[in-house]
């Protein structure tokens, strides 16, 4: 098991509180060792990738279908030789039982059919082998995204796309977990595990980070020791000093992230649900 040191290092960079929690429960969940084949899909730009080869020599195979956050993973762990693919979730280009886990975080929502993206990677899967999946949860904290809870809430409406998108950013749905559970059932799977988690958070968190922190770190836009402190690649190099401003924000998160659970009592509004699957062996 990594770690639960090694893991707060490598996510000490971390605005959204959310993430952070589900570095935790995928680590704990896939428990990479040297001699595993994984894949994360989507494996965007690469934070994951980056991580996986930071605490094991496992072979970790990132896929993603949009070419222009490819090349960006490319760029970001293009030097650690990680294989990358350009990838359609609905067939995956391997093999039958190729992996020894797939990460599915943060994607099911996204795509239309998730019955048949769950189905790729039963197929995909060694038999017992292990799917993670975290997805956003339909039954949010108002104040990790006020702007859409309210409308949902006044007129069953929610913004989808840009600065104020919030947690709906680009999402076909929410889930319940009895949905989410339906659906990697009914793919084949054994539920292993489920999780619930953050329900408290700093007001419009998610709009901070990814309506306005993350588009000015990529254009270059903050001083580079800013830069160094909020990106998710580089957490060896920030030397942690609070006169830096990100790190005096990461600070104050930190301290609305402290009551946190990693598994918040059912009937809690959180920002994610996961849920840890098996692939059977034959005959059980």
């Amino acid at each position: 098991m990594i770690d639960p040191q090694v893991i707060a290092h490598m996510t000490r960079n971390e605005a959204d509180m959310a993430f952070k929690k589900r570095v935790q429960t995928i680590f704990e969940w896939v428990n990479p060792t040297d001699d595993m084949t994984i894949l994360d899909m989507p494996c965007g730009r690469g934070f994951y990738l980056n991580m996986f080869r930071y605490v094991s020599q496992c072979r970790i195979v990132g896929a993603d279908l949009d070419w222009s956050v490819l090349q960006k993973a490319q760029r970001n762990v293009g030097h650690l030789d990680i294989p990358i693919h350009n990838a359609n979730i609905y067939a995956l280009p391997y093999a039958d039982e190729t992996f020894d886990a797939v990460i599915y975080s943060e994607v099911l929502e996204h795509v239309e059919d998730d019955q048949q993206a769950l189905r790729e990677a039963y197929r995909v899967l060694k038999p017992g082998g292990v799917l993670a999946i975290t997805v956003p949860h339909a039954d949010y904290p108002f104040w990790w995204d006020p702007i859409n809870k309210t409308l949902e809430f006044l007129f069953n409406r929610h913004i989808e796309r840009g600065m104020f998108a919030g947690i709906w950013a680009n999402h076909v749905r929410l889930y319940t977990m009895d949905e989410l559970r339906y659906q990697v059932q009914s793919a084949g799977f054994a539920v292993e595990a489920e999780r619930r988690f953050t329900h408290y958070s700093f007001p419009f968190i998610h709009n901070l980070v990814y309506g306005i922190g993350m588009p000015l770190l990529e254009r270059g836009a903050l001083p580079a020791s800013m830069a160094t402190a909020a990106n998710r690649l580089t957490f060896d190099q920030n030397r942690g000093s609070l006169l830096n401003p990100i790190n005096f924000g990461l600070a104050i998160f930190n301290l609305f992230d402290r009551p946190n659970k990693l598994d918040e009592p059912e009937g809690r509004s959180t920002v994610n649900l996961a849920m840890k699957g098996r692939k059977p062996h034959a005959g059980r």
